[in-house]
């Protein structure tokens, strides 16, 4: 990790496209920065990105008795056939 110390309104440059420039010190121990950049270039607080990420992971997990709300939903429509995760597929396919 580079480490750089900067004075209010010093900017700091990563490639040509994207500078970085100290806004604000605040008192209690935060700065304002504003970052210029291409508009192809994210930028994301990590906390955010953490988030996100751990409500991906929550969202995709199936909670007990999910198969059976399924093949509810599923078997209640005509000519629909359901086949369970732990069913496999069948010889010859």
């Amino acid at each position: 990790m580079l480490v750089l110390t900067r004075k209010l309104n010093e900017r700091i440059m990563i490639g040509d496209d994207i500078v970085i420039t100290l806004i604000e010190v605040r008192g209690d121990n935060s700065v304002r920065i504003g970052i210029e950049a291409p508009r192809g270039v994210k930028i994301q607080r990590e906390e955010i990105v953490i988030s996100v990420a751990e409500a991906n992971r929550s969202a995709a997990e199936a909670g007990e008795g999910a198969e059976d709300v399924l093949k509810k939903l599923f078997g209640a429509v005509p000519g629909s056939a359901v086949v369970s995760a732990s069913d496999g597929p069948s010889k010859g396919e």
